[in-house]
């Protein structure tokens, strides 16, 4: 495993960019930055479309390693290339950023209050592929809906069964159990997924550590245990739906989680700005959501 990039993910200053959108996230994706589907013709087109999207955010002046930690790819982004190079070799080289890649292949459908992920049976090809690129570690999402233990307990195992695939592959996985922030049982939900991820950990091996990426709790420091958790190299936050700015209020009252947003790192950013407007507001909203991380 590489050391410098350990290092830099487990104590450096800043937040991870989820850049991560795939299948039905990515025309919302792209109509949000200003590309409606009318502008592109079939899947491949709009992968072209959300690449160019990607590649103007990773080549800005304000997406740097000073702030943004490292960025979590999805498995198309991490095939292309970006300023003539392998994107992960451009992020990490280039801009001090430390690549990550999705594994999953999306939800399954709905079954009591969860949705678990489904199967991923080319999972070992692409971590294979993943170490050959020298991305450093892997993120996968189920979703929590309500508190029923067994539910919890289910997606919590199916997380680290891939987990230790992962980790065998020597990489670091990002375990996403998401619970869902409209759920009218969010509270219960999180005190369970928290006694659901302590038992899990405690019980970890040898190998590399595992990251955490949960929603933002309703009690705050609700996951200071996870934080120092010695198996956990880094809890980060998922947005979750919340606005940019309530999103970074709930991080800062959560000491020691840093940020990892998809649409609210997004969010205010077009295809009609000039590279100089384009670059004000990725600096600005870069620069807020390093600040929320930073407690």
């Amino acid at each position: 495993m590489d050391q410098a990039k350990l290092e830099k993910v487990g104590t450096g200053a800043g937040f991870i960019a989820a850049l991560d959108q795939s299948g039905g996230s990515t025309p919302r994706a792209l109509a949000a930055y200003g590309v409606g589907e009318d502008e592109y013709a079939g899947e491949e087109q709009m992968y072209d479309r959300v690449h160019e999207m990607r590649s103007r955010l990773m080549t800005s002046p304000s997406f740097g390693g000073d702030r943004v930690l490292g960025a979590i790819l999805f498995e198309g982004t991490m095939d292309r290339t970006v300023a003539g190079r392998p994107t992960a070799a451009y992020l990490w080289e280039e801009r001090g950023v430390v690549p990550f890649v999705k594994v999953d292949v999306g939800l399954a459908d709905e079954e009591g209050g969860m949705q678990l992920m489904k199967p991923m049976p080319d999972l070992d090809a692409l971590l294979a592929r993943a170490r050959d690129n020298g991305v450093f570690g892997t993120k996968m999402r189920s979703v929590i809906k309500v508190a029923d233990p067994e539910g919890v307990r289910r997606v919590v195992d199916q997380q680290f069964e891939v987990a230790e695939r992962i980790r065998a592959a020597g990489l670091v996985p990002i375990v996403e159990p998401e619970v869902d922030i409209h759920s009218p049982q969010k509270r219960e939900a999180e005190d369970l997924l928290l006694a659901e991820l302590t038992a899990h950990l405690d019980a970890l091996g040898d190998g590399p550590p595992v990251m955490l990426k949960l929603s933002l709790p309703t009690v705050d420091d609700l996951y200071a245990p996870l934080v120092a958790h010695p198996k956990v190299l880094r809890v980060v936050a998922l947005s979750g739906g919340y606005p940019r700015d309530e999103a970074n209020a709930l991080l800062a009252r959560n000491h020691g989680m840093i940020a990892s947003f998809s649409r609210a790192l997004l969010d205010g950013l077009t295809a009609q700005q000039s590279p100089e407007e384009f670059d004000a507001v990725l600096d600005a909203t870069i620069a807020s959501i390093a600040a929320a991380s930073a407690t």
